[in-house]
């Protein structure tokens, strides 16, 4: 999944338009994952198989990957999240959550 800077630029200022603190941004991410991401989708995270059902509001204020295997369940921090390949439709939201919290 190869998105272009100008595409980049675009999604992160759709996510944050009428953001005015980092508490908003959040909500404006989680918003477009809601909106754009397709879930459930499988993934692996430490070698295991696992099923993402849901992203959700974590309790730091963060965005998560509420994930699952038969009865177990893990939430992990969205930015942490492996992608597989063909990444779900969607995932380039990832990308670009991805790249604004690492320009900030």
């Amino acid at each position: 999944m190869r998105v272009g800077r100008r595409e980049i630029e675009e999604m992160i200022e759709a996510a944050t338009v009428d953001c005015y603190n980092e508490s908003e941004q959040t909500t404006g991410w989680l918003t477009m994952f809601e909106e754009h991401l397709v879930v459930p989708f499988e993934t692996t995270v430490l070698g295991v198989r696992v099923v993402v059902k849901k992203v959700d509001l974590g309790p730091e204020d963060n965005i998560v990957a509420i994930c699952v295997r038969g009865r177990a369940r893990q939430v992990i921090p969205i930015l942490e999240l492996p992608i597989p390949n063909p990444p779900p439709r969607g995932a380039q939201w990832v990308e670009a959550h991805r790249r604004f919290c690492g320009d900030r």
